[in-house]
């Protein structure tokens, strides 16, 4: 199971802001490369649930609302959780592929690593 590092108030807010700043940039690339669904939808994947990453998860909603994306206004957010079995990524990733999710935020090693397998057209923005 893969380790997360301790998040101090300024390293999550660094990182983060790095995160939607990467975001912000790949979204209009992402656009020309394929069509894209009337809200875009940043697929969300790691290891815990949403409820377990919630501090991780209300600075990154912080950064998107500083540029101008709110959750379920203007902007979906598919949080996928492996529940601890990094076998399921591979799917996991494929499923946001499939729905042509804008951007694909994968938290951790395994998420990532299934992530660039999956595809090569869709961002995947990662910490």
């Amino acid at each position: 199971m893969p380790c997360i590092p301790s998040l101090g108030t300024d390293m999550r807010r660094r990182d983060f802001i790095k995160i939607v700043g990467g975001l912000a940039a790949a979204w209009p690339l992402a656009a020309h490369a394929h069509q894209q669904p009337t809200m875009p939808v940043i697929g969300f994947l790691g290891m815990q649930s949403a409820d377990e990453i919630e501090d991780l998860l209300r600075a990154f909603h912080q950064g998107l609302r500083e540029i101008g994306y709110i959750e379920g206004r203007n902007l979906a957010i598919d949080y996928q959780s492996a529940d601890g079995q990094n076998d399921r990524y591979p799917t996991m990733a494929a499923n946001f592929v499939r729905r042509q999710a804008s951007a694909i935020v994968p938290w951790g090693l395994p998420a990532t690593l299934a992530a660039t397998a999956a595809t090569t057209t869709i961002p995947i923005v990662f910490s």
